[in-house]
């Protein structure tokens, strides 16, 4: 999210199979016939792999990554791209061979190869990998897309040339008198049979599938197409929201933005805010505005950093006990925690503090926080079961960051902070929600401002919810709400059954 957004909630809906970037002079009308420069062109998919051949006007040229063999679209430069992993294991003619396929100079020992093979497949997974000219041999897996004539779509004739980029199929489009639309197709996988190909339209970034370390299943969260059906309107239920605000006076200043519409919305019995960055000073005038019908609000302040941390509970249900802090006043001088006790459970809303640049506070954050929490936590789980939410500053594991290894030493994703996190909270018995309805979904809930990263979907997942195994199976979902923007973060959701 590189600068302030004047919206809060996107209503794009928009899901397409391919990437509408602009005007070309190449025309694929339809689903069913292609004309490429009135010479033959064929794409075959059916929810498998496909190819496009072009055949010059005097003599059959195929160039691009199946090099000059037509049959060679399963080859090795391929395979290699869906596992990077095996290119140590390469001999030097098959490294030679897939340079001349990617049409890259062949030249150096096995050691050369290896590195410049390795340095250019990592910059296609970073989507900086250079269009192919259309008059090349292309390599697609799609899972809907079956192209072969000359036909008029539903919404007019469509100007397109089909490219390669990375793993992503583009196909550039001009449609007469309409806006340009953006979307990508993503394909995942070895073989599309195996994976799942996520159309997404560049207004909705999040269903990019942004990865530099992907495994085979993994696949982008799309919270349209992944979440369960609503539930009936005579369902008992308790909905809960988190949001890392990031400043929550600077939030409520921007331009169209609405607690009111957001709660609207999504309908929450209960929000929990992180990082208000508020002062005691300035809550009164705040909770009395915020929200109505939501009546019950609960705030605690950094007292010994202003204009740090600072959580809350907003709530339309009463809760029957709300303390603050940990009880431990090493740890309670700066807002990080609240609770509130309802009929069935306790519910923290919590900010953990952040191990800091050059992990300054990490012995802090390590060997008294996490421990004095997750002890906080068991205690409370005695008498009944404990939700902790809010932005725990970890991404436990891999699937949970777009580069696990160029962030080892990056706060949230020390090794010591991820072993942090499993011991205190999860071998303690705490079921990680999201984890545990989408094992393979690579989602995330926090985008750095800097270098756009939200448009990219290069993100991390550091806002959880963490429940009581004695009710997660009364977890009917937990979801993520990527489209809510105003801050780094975007909120998260749970609904609870009886």
């Amino acid at each position: 999210m590189g600068s302030k957004s004047k919206r809060l909630l996107s209503n794009s809906s928009v899901s397409a199979s391919s990437t509408v970037e602009g005007k070309t002079d190449k025309k694929l009308r339809g689903l069913a016939t292609a004309d490429l420069n009135s010479d033959e062109g064929e794409v075959k998919g059916n929810g498998g792999k496909g190819k496009v051949v072009k055949q010059g006007k005097s003599d059959n040229k195929e160039q691009g990554l199946a090099g000059t063999n037509q049959n060679s679209k399963e080859g090795v430069f391929k395979d290699i791209m869906s596992d990077p992993g095996r290119i140590n294991a390469m001999t030097v003619q098959q490294l030679k061979a897939a340079f001349r396929n990617a049409g890259l100079p062949a030249k150096g020992c096995k050691g050369e190869l290896v590195s410049a093979l390795k340095s250019y497949l990592d910059k296609q997974l970073d989507g900086e990998s250079s269009h192919l000219e259309d008059e090349q041999l292309s390599s697609i897996s799609a899972q809907s897309i079956s192209v072969t004539g000359k036909t008029k779509t539903l919404s007019g004739e469509l100007d397109a040339k089909i490219v390669m980029k990375g793993k992503k199929l583009s196909i550039k489009e001009k449609k007469p008198s309409q806006a340009i639309r953006k979307a990508t197709l993503v394909i995942d996988g070895k073989d599309t049979n195996d994976g799942v190909n996520v159309p997404m339209s560049q207004s909705e970034p999040w269903t990019i599938f942004a990865h530099k370390k992907p495994q085979k299943g993994w696949i982008a969260y799309n919270p349209r197409i992944m979440r369960p059906p609503p539930l009936t309107g005579d369902t008992k239920c308790m909905k809960l929201m988190s949001w890392n605000v990031n400043g929550l006076r600077a939030l409520l200043k921007l331009e169209g933005f609405s607690a009111l519409e957001l709660a609207k919305r999504e309908n929450f019995d209960v929000l929990c805010l992180q990082e208000t960055k508020l002062q005691e000073k300035d809550v009164e005038s705040i909770k009395h505005s915020l929200l109505e019908g939501y009546e019950n609000s609960f705030w605690t302040c950094s007292v010994s950093k202003l204009g740090y941390s600072g959580t809350a509970i907003i709530s339309r249900i009463k809760p029957l006990s709300v303390r603050y802090g940990l009880g431990i006043s090493d740890h309670d001088s700066e807002g990080c925690l609240v609770t509130a006790e309802f009929d069935t459970f306790y519910l923290l809303s919590a900010y953990v503090p952040n191990s800091g640049d050059g992990l300054r506070r990490l012995p802090y954050r390590i060997t008294e926080w996490d421990q004095s929490l997750g002890n906080y936590m068991k205690e409370l789980e005695k008498s009944k079961p404990v939700i902790l939410i809010g932005d725990l500053n970890c991404a436990h594991e891999e699937i949970d960051i777009y580069d696990p290894i160029g962030n080892k030493r990056s706060a949230g994703f020390t090794n010591e902070e991820r072993q942090s996190f499993g011991t205190n909270f999860i071998s303690q018995g705490f079921v990680d929600t999201f984890r545990k309805q989408h094992p393979d979904v690579v989602g995330y809930t926090y985008w750095g401002y800097r270098h756009g990263a939200r448009k990219t979907n290069k993100g991390w997942r550091l806002d959880y919810f963490l429940v009581s195994e004695s009710i997660a199976d009364k977890v009917y979902d937990s979801y993520i709400l990527p489209d809510v923007t105003g801050s780094d973060h975007c909120p998260i959701g749970l609904i609870l059954t009886p």
